[in-house]
């Protein structure tokens, strides 16, 4: 044996009963002179500084992490040496050792634990991510301990956007070279858009981009959920919906998508009552009116630009009398952005289908027809009370059968 195999092996012994004897302070140093020293090194280094026995030591801090990340203690250190050792290129046989004694589930828990820092959530999601790394053997063995559920929960529960985002790019790995699983990543990206937080929501609309052609055929269930994300608030939300509808004109969802677009553009019959009951109430936001609105002029938006994609689904639009309520949103004086949006989409029909000139005209009057293909974008700001009435009550059905 060389002196340098020798003084690995007394480094090791003096390191590993420094560790046992040691109090929480001197674990605290050990790992974090141990992550300081290693960030950049090769597996074969660290077999060799610790003797060709680096599994004892690694054994003593995933032990340690069961014990302790219910209360956090070096929660932070323990997660970051783990990181270290499975990074490197001899990690199959620590991997396999972490796998063994459960920290799969552990690192899970942690994640969604309420008392666990976002800092130590996003260490163990990208801890879960190296793992996934490993190939589609790991996916599957992280998505059997129902990991997509707690990836899925911590995204829409998470408080800060970096840990979102982590979570996000995991739940992306683990539709990649799935199969097996690919279609429940997807299904649990749909049970994210109804979420409480605008940053899951816009992930999620996202990657659900990415994962999409990935499982061909789109799922009816997906529909309401997206078509509720165009009354977000959020630009960045209304995009990315707007963005995976374009995508999905292409899959067997299309017409349930069109017809809910062209739907949304009048209100429901219980908005009257939504409106008598928040006028009732003083404090009330009027949040249920803004979001209809909010959502009418999305719509109208999303039309407008489906309609450039191909004739094809604007035929489609137009025989579902999207005209009728194109002009219907235009005369909405309480959200001059729907009015606006409508405008701007109604005149594209106008100008590429003569008989929706014809009809228009006919509805509008010869004032404000002129009026609107003058300037469409800004109308809103000149029409008068009367006019939006007439747009209100317009009457347009044009008979145009789709030839899709």
């Amino acid at each position: 044996m060389s002196a340098k195999q020798q003084a690995a092996i007394s480094n090791l012994m003096h390191l590993l009963k420094e560790w046992d004897k040691g109090s929480l302070n001197v674990r605290r140093n050990i790992l974090n002179d141990f992550i300081i020293q290693h960030q950049n090194t090769t597996g074969t280094e660290i077999e060799e500084e610790f003797a060709h026995s680096a599994s004892l030591f690694f054994t003593r801090i995933t032990s340690w992490l069961r014990l302790t990340y219910m209360v956090g203690t070096c929660l932070s250190e323990q997660l970051k040496a783990i990181k270290i050792f499975l990074n490197t290129s001899s990690s199959n046989k620590f991997l396999s050792e972490f796998l063994e004694v459960g920290c799969l589930y552990t690192l899970l828990e942690i994640i969604n634990l309420k008392q666990s820092d976002e800092v130590n959530k996003t260490l163990a999601l990208d801890i879960l991510n190296c793992i996934a790394n490993f190939g589609r053997n790991y996916k599957e063995i992280i998505c059997e301990c129902y990991g997509i559920r707690s990836i899925a929960e911590c995204m829409a529960k998470s408080r800060s956007e970096t840990t979102q985002i982590q979570a996000n790019y995991l739940l992306e790995n683990l539709a990649k070279g799935n199969p097996k699983f690919q279609m429940q990543v997807y299904k649990g990206l749909i049970a994210l858009l109804p979420c409480s937080s605008p940053k899951a929501q816009e992930l999620a609309a996202q990657t659900l981009k990415v994962v999409q052609p990935i499982v061909c055929e789109s799922n009816q269930s997906l529909v309401e959920p997206l078509i509720a994300l165009l009354q977000s608030l959020h630009i960045e939300v209304q995009y990315e919906a707007i963005e995976l509808i374009k995508l999905l004109m292409d899959y067997n969802v299309k017409d349930a998508l069109i017809k809910s677009l062209v739907h949304i553009l009048k209100p429901p019959k219980k908005l009257e009552q939504i409106k008598s009951e928040e006028t009732e109430e003083k404090e009330g936001s009027q949040t249920g009116v803004v979001d209809f609105f909010v959502q009418q002029a999305a719509a109208a938006k999303t039309i407008g630009i489906l309609v450039c994609l191909s004739n094809e689904i604007a035929e489609q639009f137009l025989s579902l009398q999207v005209i009728h309520n194109l002009i219907y949103a235009m005369g909405n004086e309480e959200y001059a952005e729907s009015q606006r949006q409508a405008s701007i989409t109604l005149e594209f029909f106008v100008k590429n289908f003569p008989i929706v000139a014809d009809h228009v005209k006919e509805a509008m009057g010869d004032q404000l027809f002129e009026a609107f293909l003058t300037d469409p974008d800004g109308l809103y700001a000149r029409m008068t009370p009367i006019q939006a009435d007439v747009c209100r009550s317009n009457k347009v059905n044009i008979p145009y059968r789709s030839s899709a």
